[in-house]
Parts: structure tokens; sequence; C-alpha cells
């Protein structure tokens, strides 16, 4: 196992991958929907299943004496990697708008999303759809990509514009306070958020296995 993840992040995987992290400075944007620099983060971990298929990662790393589980197994090890890489960026940022940046006017009067405990919760969020929806639909054949990433872009976009909107409805505007208010609260969604992350992607990892592992390639 030690030698396969060695092959996906250095080989299989494309540099895009990691460049796209630079989109985790999105928190900083005011008036844009931040939530959307997550999304990117997902389009760079696509783009790594895109070079492995044209490089036809899947086969070779078929016919090596291992099972196929393994090969399931390195792909989400190394989605979930590049998704905490991203999740730690993104905290650390979004603790410094809150914390050194948060009284500014710009964060203030901001009509978007704010960058704070219930925007990372969302993230979390949307990085499990994206394993639940792209990672467990191309490993139903181990090939195509390309429906599986349509339908998460869809269920991922229509996850943004409900998280940008959620604060707008009566008696949620605190949803979006900039400073470190509602503590509690905040702490409570980052927890679900994690869960529900969690969640997604188990039952995701499961679902691939017990599909990749019938697949004749």
């Amino acid at each position: 196992m030690k030698n396969l993840l060695i092959k996906e992040f250095r080989l299989a995987a494309s540099p895009l991958s990691y460049f796209f992290l630079a989109f985790s400075l999105m928190v900083f944007i005011p008036g844009y929907p931040i939530l959307v620099g997550a999304f990117f983060i997902c389009l760079g971990i696509f783009y790594s299943f895109q070079s492995g298929r044209e490089q036809n990662d899947t086969v070779y790393t078929a016919l090596l004496p291992l099972p196929k589980r393994a090969f399931v197994q390195s792909k989400y090890i190394f989605t979930a990697a590049v998704e905490a890489a991203a999740f730690l960026l993104m905290t650390a940022f979004t603790l410094v708008r809150m914390f050194a940046l948060g009284s500014s006017e710009v964060y203030q009067t901001n009509p978007m999303m704010n960058a704070n405990l219930f925007f990372l919760a969302y993230v979390l969020i949307l990085f499990g759809l994206f394993n639940l929806i792209f990672l467990g639909g191309f490993f139903r054949t181990g090939y195509y990509f390309g429906k599986p990433f349509i339908v998460f872009t869809v269920a991922g976009f229509l996850w943004i514009v409900l998280a940008e909107a959620l604060h707008h409805f009566p008696g949620l505007a605190w949803l979006n306070t900039p400073a470190p208010e509602n503590m509690g609260r905040q702490l409570a969604a980052l927890a679900v958020g994690l869960v529900l992350f969690v969640l997604m992607t188990l039952l995701s990892y499961r679902g691939s296995v017990k599909k990749f592992e019938t697949i004749d390639l």
C-alpha cells in the first residue's frame, strides 16, 4: 500500500490538484461566494482522475499483485488528503479573517457569505458530496468520470446557492456574523459538517469497493 500511495501522489496525481489548493485564498475575497473555492479544490482532484485515465492508471494498477480494493483505497486516501490540506488552509485563513480582519468595514457590510465556522461546515459538506457523488460514480466503471462530475457540479452549486441564501432568511442572519459570536452554535455546526463528511465518505467508499470488485477490467 505504501508504494501504491507513493505512485498515487507522485505519478498519478495531476499538478493541478496541488496548484488548486491556492483557491483556499478565496476565503479573503469580500462580495464573492467564497464557497466556490472549495468547488475548485474538487475540480483539481477531478483533473487527477482525468490524468489517470489518459495514462491508463486503472488498468496498470489492476495488473499489479494487489486486490482491487487497494486501488479504491488509494484513490480515496489521495482525495481525502487533498481535501484535508485544503480544509486546514481554509481554516487558518478563516481564523485570520475572523479575528484579525473581522472588524474591517468591507467584511462587516459583506452581503455574501462571511468566513466563519459555519462556512467551514459548508466546505466539509461540499467535500462529502464530491466523495459521495463523484468518487462513487467513478468506481461504477473505473473509467468514466464525466457524468459523475456533471452530477456533482449540479449538486455542488445547488448546495452553494443554498448556503449563500440561508443567512438571508428571517432569523438566520446570525449564520453570517463575521465576528466570533455564537461560538457554541458555530462549533456545533462544524461538528455536524464533519460527521456528515465522514458518513458520506465512508458510504461512498464501501459502495465503491463493492462495485469495483465486480468490474471486469
